[in-house]
């Protein structure tokens, strides 16, 4: 099967870590150049010199909340590679508490960093993608399409992207443009790692990841592999004929399709 990433150009928010850092490995293996962006320059810079081991990539220092960030981001990536292609808005992180314990604050915070964020990147790089066509993806979660007790205010956020994405979807088609979301349930992180470090440090991971697996069918928890694979998927060519959907990536653990 071919991709068709060889010459393609992709900006990556919230890649240098997880999920992000794995799907950039994953396009850049198969041809891709990549951009990646996030805050931290450290783990950023780490992560740009493991995956230059397999091609070619760059690195942008940036929060996305920032005035003007999309914009430096867009102009970064077309200054060095000459193009952009896809456009992969992962930047995010989990905040969860009930509607009463959350100040207009957090809300506000939330919503400019899951939603906002997505929209200004998305704006930024909307004249490079209609040149040759392209694909944005957007990141959401399966608590996104059914909203539990004490999941605000990042439910809302989630669920706001999924209709982003659909909007989206159906306004940029006529540029040959895809827009997809994928719904991330139970996957593997740091934020786990540490957990089970912490309460199970006897326990092998999988062994853990069975144990804490829960009501998911698929009886562990996922690998930011598993999550990367279907998000450089629904990038490629292959998904040329894919847009306007969500993919939940969650074991099956999810209530809605």
């Amino acid at each position: 099967m071919d991709f068709n990433y060889q010459g393609k150009v992709a900006v990556i928010t919230g890649s240098s870590k997880g999920i992000g850092r794995e799907t950039a490995e994953q396009m850049v293996k198969l041809g891709a150049k990549v951009l990646l962006v996030a805050r931290g320059e450290d783990a950023l810079k780490k992560a740009a010199e493991e995956i230059s081991a397999h091609g070619d990539v760059a690195y942008i220092v940036q929060d996305i909340t920032e005035k003007n960030a999309a914009e430096k981001i867009v102009e970064r990536a077309v200054e060095k590679f000459g193009r952009l292609d896809v456009l992969v808005n992962n930047a995010g992180s989990s905040f969860a508490k009930s509607f009463e314990d959350i100040d207009i604050p957090d809300w506000e915070d939330d919503i400019d960093l899951k939603v906002m964020s997505a929209v200004k990147m998305s704006k930024a790089a909307l004249p490079y993608l209609k040149e040759n066509g392209g694909a944005i993806l957007n990141l959401t979660a399966v608590m996104g399409k059914t909203p539990q007790a004490n999941s605000l205010p990042t439910t809302v956020s989630r669920s706001a992207g999924l209709a982003l994405t659909k909007a989206m979807s159906k306004d940029l088609g006529k540029y040959n443009i895809r827009v997809n979301a994928v719904c991330i349930g139970l996957i593997r992180s740091n934020q786990i790692e540490k957990r089970w470090k912490n309460q199970a440090p006897d326990l092998s991971w999988e062994e853990y990841s069975e144990k804490s697996a829960g009501n998911i069918p698929l009886g562990r928890i996922g690998d930011t592999a598993e999550a990367a694979n279907v998000i450089t998927f629904l990038c490629s060519d292959l998904a040329s004929y894919v847009s306007g959907t969500a993919v939940n990536i969650d074991g099956g653990s999810g209530h809605a399709w």
